[in-house]
């Protein structure tokens, strides 16, 4: 059975309205209990409930929150922010290059968290004034505190406490870092194809790369630098939880999309790599991107190649 990430657990919303639904602490100790996850089910132990069990949501808002924000600092230290900018603008430039009309263009954060990418977008103006910036994410909590830090810096975007496909306006490019993970079996497939069915043109999904010392590196990452025993857990475990290179690419292949995937395993070193991205492009969109790309474009391989990169 695969391990289960402890901040999956302590909140459960209805997947298309986001209504906020109870969770009794009993059963998420017994749901990591029948995992062996000992470690885990005593986090959650240590958890407040009111008279009939129930996690207090309060308490499990404030957690999460703390938590996020610790993983917004590890995203400065691991430059996420500059490396999804080496991709998202060569791709917005392929985009302006082919589009038959011009902007206003749409990025989308799934997961988005408490926004760091989508504020640091906004704050450097990195894809340009035509980009609207846009953060999506189904945890009420988060959303409501990523708006107040945004208000805060006075920045440029928005955020929408929902579903990232089911918005009224389509987006342009979807982004997403550290969700991959949490999809799994047919529903990562569903994932890819809810973007495929949509008008997008593209999307770029950062996630953590399936190497050997990929759990051994998150345990020293995470316990040196995560102060809560919840964000030093699911840190190791979203790592083992990681989606293999030929995993990705399978479930990115679907209808309409040009699956690619930038540093595959066996390209990079893996003492240095944490996250890689596996990209998905309208078909006509492949050639001006390697174009935009330029001597980059040699680190992007599609599946047909994979086997040879990764021996």
């Amino acid at each position: 059975m695969h391990q289960l990430e402890v901040s999956d657990l302590i909140t459960s919303v209805e997947p298309r309205s986001g209504r906020r639904l109870p969770v009794r602490r009993a059963e998420v100790i017994e749901q990591l209990r029948e995992g062996g996850d000992e470690r885990g089910s005593r986090i959650v132990a240590g958890l407040p409930v009111d008279r009939d069990g129930v996690l207090d949501p309060h308490a499990v808002d404030r957690l999460l929150i703390s938590v996020h924000t610790e993983l917004q600092r590890l995203s400065e230290e691991l430059r996420i922010g500059e490396r999804l900018v080496h991709l998202l603008g060569p791709l917005f430039t392929a985009i302006r290059s082919t589009s038959a009309q011009p902007g206003p263009y749409r990025l989308v954060d799934v997961g988005c968290g408490l926004g760091y990418l989508v504020r640091r977008l906004a704050a450097t103006n990195a894809l340009g004034l035509d980009v609207e910036l846009v953060g999506v994410d189904l945890d009420a909590a988060l959303v409501g505190e990523a708006e107040r830090l945004a208000r805060a810096e006075g920045l440029d975007c928005r955020f929408v406490h929902g579903n990232a496909f089911a918005l009224p306006e389509a987006a342009t490019v979807y982004v997403s870092t550290g969700v991959l993970h949490h999809f799994r079996g047919p529903a990562l497939a569903e994932f890819f194809q809810a973007q495929a069915a949509s008008p997008a043109y593209a999307f770029c999904h950062f996630d953590i790369a399936a190497t050997r010392l990929a759990p051994v590196d998150a345990w020293v990452f995470h316990h040196a630098r995560m102060r809560h025993p919840l964000g030093r857990h699911d840190g190791v475990v979203s790592a083992r939880r990681a989606h293999s290179d030929e995993t990705l690419l399978r479930a990115a292949a679907v209808p309409g999309i040009r699956p690619l995937l930038y540093e595959p395993r066996g390209s990079v070193n893996p003492f240095c790599t944490t996250l890689r991205p596996v990209i998905g492009v309208r078909p006509h969109l492949e050639a001006p991107l390697r174009l935009a790309l330029g001597r980059a474009a040699r680190r992007l391989v599609g599946p047909e190649h994979l086997a040879e990169v990764t021996g």
